[in-house]
């Protein structure tokens, strides 16, 4: 590497305008008192992107910048550096020509990690440069929990043949808390929401939930499985000795540098105890309305109705559907110093600031129905209630709007109008309701398209008309895959929503205790946006396909065009 000219890092991001003199002087104090490189002090107080430190490699040492997330690596190549090598020295082998090497190296100048390199491969070794987090995942991604665990399991029947003593020594747990940690460190890698641990008659299997859909990581034999079971147990302080009962838990952990609360679940099966695990990013910052991915005309109607001083705001939509999220979105709205706001939930998953929140536990007693009780005698503006899974939780709620407070709250129903008959099905009298509803969003989770994938579409023109899509309008692009997202040819989620305002035609309708179909036509001639609509729109701005569109409203091509041609609409 050709050093001569070169300026060093510190003064080419100062001239850049990456980094200011203070910043630099600060950086290097920090440096001289921990030993660590600049570029890494740099990178750990956030004072500059990585995207910055990668512009001078390339421009300052002449060295290639490279994209792992569209390069397709060779595990016969990647492996050639020893997994150990790779982790130690942030390394990916890329290819190989005659006896030279080429590496991306997230840091070129470590000369220590090239000769290391060298010295395990037997090979020259030439250095392009990418992103620390790209090579993370694309070590990751070519030495998966699966891929360790054979070894882990070799390791474990050692400890246990050399243990001659009846009494298990502490060093035979240490495979099993690697293995558990390393499938937890995957989960958290991979942006699973859940990781599920399934007993089978000779083996077990590893599954992690990702954008909404089950994907298998790894398949064992049952050796380790009781123990990995038992450390789970231990960690989220449940009852190792009791096999026969559910049982539920939680871990507070620190994972890639960001706090996670892992909610646990036992399950007893015919073939041992099944676990899942919840994954709840505590570090994720709070979202507005604004982000969530609404529609204008939609957004405003929600707006008015977080502002309303009073009545009840209901979100709808299956488990996992992001409803929790929706409803933190109206309270940070209307979060301010002269509003009382207070919570009941199972469990807390965002801790807000000057927000008084409970954790029920029915356990003791402190039910939603109980705790709304006695919430009302401390004096609350706004009350967020997690779910109204009773009559008497929606029988209190649906007081309390009445006396002038703003209920926030979920139900479990296929789309926004169904909360209506939901809530009469509960006891709460039609007169009640009509005066306490505001309205209600129903929701779901569409899987977002890969951008670096995506490949452009055309959908049918009957599949258009049926969603209310005009043919020959809008981006349309179906999945493809591609090693960023997994091959699964998706990488995220995006919102889709509907969202009913209680007019006051509405009001009289269900004061009226009218039919559900009636309740249709009044929301869509007030200007309700049904589910698979704003699927639809979507999928033509390219954010996602209009098969998964469809696939996650709940409506095939055929049901959609049927209703769109009733002329009861």
């Amino acid at each position: 590497m050709n050093s001569g000219g070169r300026k060093p890092l510190g003064q080419s991001l100062v001239e850049q305008g990456h980094l200011s003199s203070s910043g630099l002087a600060r950086a290097l104090e920090e440096q001289r008192r921990t030993g660590a490189t600049l570029r890494e002090v740099l990178l750990r107080l956030e004072m500059v992107t990585e995207s910055a430190i990668l512009d001078y490699y390339e421009e300052q040492l002449g060295l290639p910048r490279m994209d792992l997330a569209s390069y397709a690596l060779e595990p016969e190549i990647v492996r050639l550096v020893p997994d150990r090598v790779a982790r130690q020295c942030q390394v990916v082998a890329l290819f190989k020509i005659g006896n030279t090497l080429t590496v991306a190296m997230a840091d070129p100048l470590d000369v220590v990690a090239r000769d290391e390199v060298r010295s395990v491969t037997g090979l020259d070794v030439d250095v392009v440069v990418a992103s620390g987090t790209q090579i993370r995942e694309a070590i990751e991604a070519h030495t998966p929990v699966s891929g360790g665990l054979d070894s882990i399991v070799r390791e474990q029947a050692a400890l246990k043949q050399a243990a001659a003593a009846v009494v298990a020594r502490p060093e035979e747990d240490g495979p099993i808390i690697r293995f558990v940690n390393a499938l937890i460190e995957q989960a958290v890698r991979e942006g699973a929401s859940d990781l599920h641990i399934e007993p089978e008659e000779s083996a077990f299997r590893m599954r992690l939930r990702v954008d909404g859909q089950l994907r298998e990581i790894a398949t064992q034999a049952r050796t380790i499985y009781p123990s990995v079971v038992s450390r789970i147990k231990v960690m989220s302080s449940l009852d190792i000795s009791e096999r026969r009962l559910p049982q539920e838990g939680r871990i507070r952990t620190s994972v890639m540098g960001k706090e996670f609360d892992l909610r646990v679940s036992t399950f007893p099966t015919i073939h041992g105890e099944n676990v899942v695990l919840r994954l709840l990013d505590l570090s994720s910052p709070l979202r507005s309305l604004a982000d969530l991915g609404i529609e204008p005309e939609a957004l405003r109607v929600v707006e008015r109705l977080v502002e309303r001083p009073n009545g009840i705001v209901l979100v709808t939509g299956p488990t996992g559907s992001g409803k929790t999220t929706t409803l933190y979105a109206c309270i940070n709205t209307i979060n301010t110093v002269n509003r009382n706001i207070a919570t009941l939930e199972d469990p807390v998953e965002y801790h807000v600031a000057s927000v008084r929140q409970t954790q029920v536990d029915p356990d003791i007693g402190l039910t939603f129905a109980r705790g709304l009780r006695a919430l009302l005698r401390q004096d609350p503006d706004v009350i967020l209630v997690g779910e109204i899974r009773d009559n008497d939780t929606a029988e209190i709620a649906v007081r309390s709007a009445l006396t002038g407070h703003l209920v926030f709250s979920t139900l479990h129903t296929n789309d926004a109008v169904g909360a209506v008959p939901r809530l009469l099905d509960m006891g709460i009298a039609p007169y009640l309701l009509a005066s306490a509803l505001n309205g209600v969003v129903a929701q779901r989770l569409v899987r977002r398209l890969c951008e670096k994938c995506r490949r452009p579409a055309k959908p049918p023109a009957d599949v258009l008309a049926s969603v209310g899509l005009p043919s020959g309008k809008g981006a349309f692009y179906e999945a493809a895959g591609c090693r960023a997202c997994g091959d699964t040819g998706y990488r995220g989620r995006v919102g889709v929503y509907e969202v009913f305002e209680v007019t006051g035609e509405i009001r009289s309708l269900v004061a009226s205790h009218a039919p559900m179909e009636e309740l249709m036509r009044a929301a869509h001639r007030a200007g309700m946006r049904r589910l698979v609509e704003d699927a639809a729109r979507k999928a033509s701005r390219g954010l996602t396909t209009l098969e998964e569109a469809l696939r996650v409203t709940s409506r095939d091509p055929a049901a959609v065009e049927a209703e769109a041609t009733d002329p009861s609409r």
